[in-house]
């Protein structure tokens, strides 16, 4: 019989509306419960797109005997991680706190009034390797509070302490960014950094695409040659591994093993999204085709297979197909050589490493093994040819992975990555001259901003079976905010400017700590035990990070002094943590670099239809220009009512002109688009005298 998530939208809680469980979605209801019968919590949080989510599910809240020991003792909530990420936040701190160590799933113990006294991850039906039996610490977890309940008290007090702390940041001596911060930080990125096969430390290894983005930056600031060949390697270690789809394009979530070969196999917006986005930086900085096709393939793939027909896009697909792990993705030599002529199959075999006994559980996993000029050599090939028959051999079996039985599709919208996946689209459509990927841009943003907003302000998610539901988190206005700003920038299309702004603006009213930055959580949110506040970047970038680079761009957009005292403050404080911790603050890295560099302001007035005029504009949009804010405007509209870099500037002479500003100065206008490459190519390196007297 259904239980009540049933009535939920989340694909997450309906994948558990048939547990014998009597679960509850958050709420006051489920509260109320636990209060009236003075019966502890079990919070479980995960998301649709888990492997041992699924297999905790399958051995327990499937299973009827924990289902009555659940039931019996506990009020038992259930809640999708990625539509609700201040409850993710709060309790996994408290299971960092309790255990060292987090993850999903989460499986955490509160009080009836919310706070947390006992928790961990994934624990099995028995006793293994260490981690007791669920059944065991229901039962345990039921006495204690029914026997020591003054224990489990303190025990609480203690978690909710520390979790109040927690949103507290202390960085000990502040300090405004300086280039000795970025040596800093690339040191130890450079410490840990695997010279053989790319990424940082050992297995397992994850794709840390913002880790990537700043030594692009450092590399362009500074000519540091070992930024760039540590970018490189690890962009080719995983555009050429298992980590990536090489029939459909797309990112799989981190590789298992040290070589990027054996991923675990889910495929999130968000990963794709700036994975994306950094391989088209790399592309503009290197010039490396491989990048660029990877940059397609993969926004390919999302248009193919995340693209909502309305325009949002979904969030994940999942790791399973059939009750197995990557099933959909593997393949053994025989079903190959059923799809090939046996010249190709061989060739095909050899590019991608296939081998009769299989490297995943008797299956291959695809990954580039041998270059394509060994492999023709070894088979006395041309290249050319070699590659038309790569070609077609992946055409075949993407044909017949096709007719599989496909993984799982979260079809959640999420606001938030929604945004990141905008600004790679829009992006990518300008510099690789895709209108396609412009239209995919626009039509997602015109369906977010239709979609998912009320009276001004963002809602979380939606699905086509439920709408949009629950109100954002700062992360969704960040995130949508630096989308549109993508979005101006690769079309000057005034409306998504203005659309960013009054998300900013809505931030700096609803979201701002009086202590500084910005809370995830709007001040009209819904009470919890801590009103959390990240700072940390993750797999994403955090809210108060993506807010600070959105804020900083439209200082330089508007000139408007509150964006940049919004964050001064935390840019000093975050400044120690980024230079000693660049893995967990990689994101602000690049905030950073971007505020010191200094940013340079480009103003262009003229008709769109002058090749003078675009000749301009290609300038500004050739290359790797990371610290350029740029605006645009036709003669007749230049007043800058809307964007105030605009205003003021006209044609010279009749033609149109380009206004650089840059540290606070502003040059003639410039009417020859040499004499714009020579100005914005003159400080793509910057001198170390030069930064250390940014203002």
């Amino acid at each position: 019989m259904p239980n009540r998530l049933s009535s939920e939208s989340s694909p997450y809680l309906l994948q558990h509306a048939e547990n014998p469980v009597d679960w509850f979605p958050w709420g006051e209801e489920a509260l109320a419960r636990a209060r009236a019968e003075d019966k502890p919590i079990f919070l479980s949080i995960g998301y649709s797109t888990c492997h041992w989510c699924h297999v905790m599910a399958h051995e327990s809240f499937e299973d009827d005997e924990t289902a009555d020991i659940m039931n019996r003792y506990f009020v038992n909530i259930k809640v999708d991680r990625e539509e609700r990420p201040d409850l993710d936040a709060i309790y996994m701190a408290a299971v960092v706190a309790l255990t060292g160590r987090g993850g999903w799933p989460m499986s955490v113990f509160l009080t009836p009034d919310g706070r947390p006294f006992y928790g961990g991850t994934y624990f099995p039906p028995e006793d293994r390797y260490g981690v007791p039996a669920f059944k065991r610490v229901l039962l345990s977890v039921a006495r204690a509070y029914r026997e020591d309940r003054d224990r489990l008290q303190e025990t609480s007090d203690q978690l909710a302490a520390r979790l109040v702390e927690a949103t507290t940041l202390t960085a000990g001596v502040e300090a405004p960014p300086s280039p000795g911060v970025f040596d800093a930080a690339f040191e130890r990125l450079a410490a840990t950094f695997d010279a053989t096969y790319g990424g940082f430390g050992g297995a397992p290894k994850f794709p840390q695409p913002m880790t990537l983005e700043f030594l692009l930056r450092y590399y362009h600031h500074t000519g540091q040659r070992r930024a760039l060949e540590m970018a490189d390697v690890t962009l080719t270690a995983m555009a050429t591994g298992g980590i990536y789809d090489q029939l459909g394009g797309g990112f799989h979530r981190y590789a298992t093993d040290a070589r990027w070969v054996v991923p675990h196999f889910e495929k999130m917006l968000y990963d794709n999204a700036l994975l994306a986005r950094t391989y088209l930086h790399a592309w503009q900085v290197t010039g490396r085709p491989l990048y660029r096709r990877v940059v397609e393939e993969t926004l390919d793939y999302v248009v193919r297979e995340l693209t909502s027909p309305e325009g949002g896009l979904y969030a994940a697909q999942d790791a399973d197909s059939e009750g197995e792990e990557g099933r959909y993705y593997l393949w053994t030599a025989d079903e190959i050589a059923s799809l090939l002529p046996p010249t190709e199959a061989t060739a095909l075999g050899r590019y991608y490493g296939v081998a009769d006994a299989g490297n995943f559980e008797g299956r291959n996993i695809l990954h580039v093994a041998l270059d394509l000029a060994t492999v023709a050599a070894t088979l006395g090939m041309e290249e050319t040819h070699l590659h038309d028959v790569l070609e077609r051999g992946r055409k075949a079996l993407l044909a017949a992975r096709a007719r599989r039985a496909p993984p799982g599709l979260d079809h959640k919208v999420l606001t938030a990555w929604n945004g990141l996946m905008l600004a790679a689209f829009a992006e990518a459509g300008r510099v690789l001259d895709r209108v396609d990927y412009l239209d995919t841009a626009v039509r997602n943003a015109q369906f977010v901003l239709a979609t998912l907003r009320t009276d001004g302000r963002l809602m979380r998610f939606w699905t086509a079976r439920g709408g949009a539901r629950h109100t954002a988190y700062l992360e969704d206005y960040a995130c949508l905010a630096d989308g549109l700003l993508a979005l101006y920038r690769s079309t000057f299309d005034e409306y998504w400017f203005a659309e960013a702004r009054s998300l900013a603006d809505a931030v700096l009213t609803h979201f701002v700590d009086p202590e500084g930055g910005f809370f995830d959580t709007a001040a009209d949110h819904e009470a919890l035990v801590v009103r959390p506040k990240q700072v940390q970047d993750n797999a994403t970038p955090c809210g108060n990070s993506m807010m600070a680079d959105v804020l900083l761009h439209l200082e330089h957009l508007t000139g408007d002094p509150r964006y940049r005292r919004a964050i001064a403050g935390l840019l000093n404080r975050l400044t120690p943590l980024a230079q000693r911790f660049p893995a967990g603050f990689s994101h602000w890295l690049s905030v950073l670099a971007f505020d010191v560099a200094p940013p340079v302001e480009v103003a262009v007035v003229g008709n769109p239809d002058d090749p003078a005029t675009r000749a301009l504009l290609d300038v500004i949009w050739s290359g790797y220009r990371p610290t350029v804010v740029a605006a645009f405007g036709v003669p007749e509209d230049a007043e800058g009512d809307t964007v105030p870099l605009l205003a003021g500037r006209s044609l010279r002479d009749g033609r149109p002109a380009a206004y650089v500003c840059w540290r606070n100065t502003c040059g003639a206008p410039i009417t020859a688009a040499d004499d714009l490459a020579h100005l914005l190519n003159a400080p793509a390196l910057i001198t170390r005298e030069e930064v250390g007297h940014a203002g």
